[in-house]
């Protein structure tokens, strides 16, 4: 089913038809080395948390994901894929592949230099080929969805929460439902300026949600994403979202992962909300890579 206002979200969900009964974290994690020091200009277009010098020290920007694919070996094991210096956002290969159990899921980017990158013959290769997966491509289609930048999943319950924009159309938010197999999927408008999904929402083990609420069309819709997570809603201010608290991942049940400047903007209150939920925190200094328009959550695909 797939729902596009908070009232329709609100009559579909309940907690008794959508109780947490599947993983709710992935079992391994994929990353894609920084591999060029300029910035995607097409991506500029409409990412507005990209930096205006459309370039980056690159040797940085390695040193800052190396660092990142260790700490978060010591949650899942992690798959380290060489970069292609003609895909300048490669970095971020979460909104080009996505899986579920036993398949991988190739999007349909708005983007001509991210086409590039669904095109990837190794990483394809290494689903089929290394772990079985079974394909489905999506990145010919007329449609636009940028798996999971645009639309954030609650796993535990097979909830999908889409954000509608230049990244993602409604076609492609009922493509992505299909194809990750969910039982419940909310479509909405993100607010004007926004591209993706994972910058303004976090769901964390299904126990817990990071929300912006500026960085929604309608706070109603905010709001009742919020009343699923309970005591486990921690909301965001504005500059807590421009410095990408948003952009989180848990990675298994007992710890969120943020960049070292998200965790600095969290305040001692939602601190404490994600101790009383069960989650630690890691953090790992990305300022680099967040010059390119993304963060910790960006970097990482989760392998289901």
């Amino acid at each position: 089913m797939i729902v596009t206002s908070a009232a329709q979200f609100r009559a579909a969900y309940s907690a008794q038809t959508y109780p947490p009964c599947h993983a709710a974290t992935a079992r391994g994690a994929f990353l894609v080395a920084p591999a060029s020091a300029a910035l995607a200009a097409e991506s500029a277009q409409d990412n507005a948390y990209m930096l205006d010098a459309g370039v980056i020290d690159l040797a940085r920007a390695r040193a800052q994901h190396d660092a990142l694919a260790l700490a978060l070996g010591a949650d899942v094991p992690v798959t380290l894929f060489a970069g292609d210096p003609d895909c300048a956002d490669g970095m971020f290969p979460n909104n080009v592949f996505a899986t579920t159990r036993g398949r991988l899921i190739v999007g349909r980017m708005r983007h001509a230099v991210r086409q590039r990158e669904a095109r990837r013959a190794d990483i394809r290769g290494f689903f089929r080929d290394v772990l079985g997966y079974v394909e489905t491509d999506l990145s010919q289609a007329d449609y636009v969805a940028e798996l999971t930048g645009a639309l954030v999943i609650d796993r535990a319950r097979g909830i999908g929460y889409c954000g509608l924009s230049e990244r993602c159309d409604l076609d492609g938010a009922r493509a992505m439902h299909e194809a990750f197999g969910l039982r419940l999927s909310f479509a909405f408008s993100l607010a004007a300026g926004e591209y993706h999904t994972n910058v303004v929402l976090a769901v964390l083990a299904g126990r817990a949600a990071l929300i912006a609420a500026d960085g929604f069309a309608r706070s109603e819709d905010a709001q009742a994403i919020a009343d699923v997570y309970g005591d486990g809603a921690i909301w965001l201010d504005a500059a807590q979202k421009a410095a990408y608290a948003g952009n989180a991942i848990a990675l298994n049940s007992q710890r969120v992962w943020l960049s070292a400047r998200a965790e600095a903007a969290l305040t001692p209150a939602q601190r404490a909300t994600l101790t009383r939920q069960g989650f630690a925190i890691g953090a790992v200094d990305l300022a680099e890579i967040e010059k390119a328009g993304g963060s910790l959550r960006c970097c990482v695909a989760e392998i289901y």
